[in-house]
C-alpha cells in the first residue's frame, strides 16, 4: 500500500486511476453530460464500439443499474446501449446492422490507438451504414470518440472529421478505465448518475487512504487474498446472488487476470452466478479439487420487493414461505451455501453493498481497483497496472 501511494512501485507511471476519483471536477462532470445529452437527444440506440476495459466497465454499470427488460419495452426512457468491436464474429456484425437499419443511432468509439482490429473493423462498418443513413454532417454529430490526446488513426480521424472526442488519459490502463470518459460517458448515455459513482469511488478512495491497515477492507481484501493463495488456493471465483452484477464479474475478471496473470503467477480469477450456478458448478465446487476460494458480493436490500404467495393446495411445499419476500429466500440460500462451502474447505470472502445503485458501484470499482494493486504487489509481479 505505501509502494502504490508513494509510486515507488513497478508501473508507477500508470498510477493515473489512483486518485481519478477525487480529482474529477465539475467542467469534466459537464463536458461528458453535454455530449450524453446531445446522443440521448438525437439516438434510439448508442453503439459503444471498444474491446476489454474499453467497454466492459461500461457494460458492467450499466447492466447493474438498468431494468432487465428494458430493452423489450416500446417507450424507452432512454438510448439503448448495445457493443461492437469487441468481438470478430461477421453474423453478430450482419444482425447489428440489420437492428440498426433505418434507426436513429450514435457511435461511442473508445480505441486509445484506433488500430485494434476488432473495434476498427466494427466502427468503420458503423461509421459507413451512419454517414449512408443520415449523411456526413449529421454523423459528425453522432460520433464520439475516445482516445489519444494526440496520436494514433482515431484521434487522427476524429480531428479529420471533426468528431466531439474525449482522452484516454497517459497513465491509465485500460482495465482501470471505467471512472474516465471511456466508462462515463457510455454510462451518462444510459440515464445513471455519473456523479454519485464517482461519489461512492472517492469515498472509498478516502476511506483506504485514512484507515490503518487491519481496518482498511481494501488492504484485507488484498494480503486474504495473497495469503489463500500461498496456501494452495490458485483459483477466486467471484460470486454474486444477483443477475444483475454478471458483468461486475467479467470487469473484475480483466482487471484482476491482466494485473497478476504474470511471471508464472497470479489467481486464476473465474466466476459464477448463484444461484443459477449452483445447479451447474455447485458440485464440483462443494466437494472437487480444494484449490479454490469464493469472494461473494451480497446486495444487503433489494430496489423492489415481490412477496411469496400462499397456495390453498400446496403442492410445491412452499407455503412455510408465504408472506416473505422472495430475497429472504435467496439470502437463506446464500448463507445455507457459505456454511456448506465452508464446511467444504472453501474459504469464503463476503464484501456486502448496502443498495445496488451508482453509489455503491463506484465504491466496489474503487474497492477492487485500488485492492488489485496492492495484491499485485504483494505478489510480486511486473507491470501490475500498464
Amino acid at each position: 500500500a505505501a509502494s502504490l501511494e508513494k509510486g515507488s512501485g513497478k508501473g508507477s507511471d500508470f498510477l493515473g486511476w489512483l486518485h481519478l476519483p477525487s480529482s474529477i471536477n465539475n467542467i469534466q462532470f459537464a463536458e461528458i453530460e453535454a455530449t450524453a445529452k446531445v446522443l440521448r437527444s438525437k439516438c434510439e440506440v448508442v453503439v459503444v464500439a471498444g474491446i476489454g476495459g474499453s467497454y466492459l466497465g461500461a457494460k458492467a454499470v450499466i447492466d447493474a443499474l438498468s431494468n432487465s427488460f428494458s430493452w423489450l419495452q416500446t417507450t424507452k426512457e432512454n438510448p439503448i446501449i448495445v457493443y461492437a468491436g469487441n468481438n470478430i464474429s461477421e453474423d453478430y456484425l450482419a444482425e447489428l446492422t440489420a437492428f440498426l437499419s433505418g434507426t436513429q443511432f450514435g457511435i461511442i468509439n473508445i480505441s486509445k490507438s484506433g488500430t485494434t482490429t476488432e473495434t476498427a473493423l466494427a466502427f468503420r462498418l458503423l461509421k459507413t451504414q451512419l454517414e449512408n443513413q443520415v449523411g456526413k454532417a449529421e454523423a459528425q454529430q453522432r460520433i464520439v470518440a475516445i482516445t489519444d490526446k494526440s496520436k494514433g488513426a482515431l484521434r487522427q480521424l476524429a480531428t479529420q472529421e471533426g468528431y466531439k472526442t474525449f482522452v484516454i488519459p497517459d497513465n491509465v490502463g485500460g482495465r482501470y478505465s471505467v471512472l474516465t470518459p471511456v466508462g462515463l460517458l457510455p454510462i451518462a448515455v444510459a440515464g445513471f448518475d455519473i456523479r454519485q459513482l464517482v461519489k461512492g469511488a472517492a469515498d472509498m478512495e478516502k476511506k483506504g487512504n485514512n484507515l490503518p491497515l487491519n481496518e482498511n477492507p481494501i488492504a484485507l481484501y488484498a494480503a486474504t487474498r495473497n495469503e489463500l493463495y500461498k496456501q494452495g488456493k490458485k483459483i477466486e471465483l467471484l460470486v454474486n446472488y444477483h443477475p444483475k452484477l454478471h458483468f461486475v464479474s467479467e470487469w473484475w475478471k480483466q482487471l484482476y487476470g491482466e494485473s497478476e496473470g504474470k511471471d508464472n503467477k497470479g489467481i486464476f480469477p473465474a466466476s459464477v452466478d448463484f444461484t443459477t450456478d449452483l445447479h451447474s458448478m455447485g458440485q464440483w465446487i462443494q466437494e472437487g479439487e480444494r484449490i479454490i476460494f469464493e469472494t461473494v458480493i451480497s446486495i444487503a436490500t433489494p430496489n423492489q420487493e415481490v412477496l411469496i404467495p400462499s397456495d390453498v393446495d400446496n403442492l410445491d411445499g412452499l407455503n412455510f414461505l408465504a408472506g416473505k419476500r422472495v430475497d429472504e429466500v435467496n439470502k437463506m440460500a446464500e448463507l445455507g451455501t457459505q456454511l456448506a462451502h465452508v464446511d467444504g474447505e472453501v474459504p469464503n470472502i463476503k464484501i456486502e453493498l448496502p443498495l445496488l445503485n451508482e453509489y455503491y458501484l463506484g465504491q466496489l470499482i474503487y474497492f477492487f481497483e485500488k485492492a488489485c494493486g496492492i495484491s499485485g504487489y504483494l505478489l510480486g509481479v511486473k507491470w501490475v497496472y500498464a
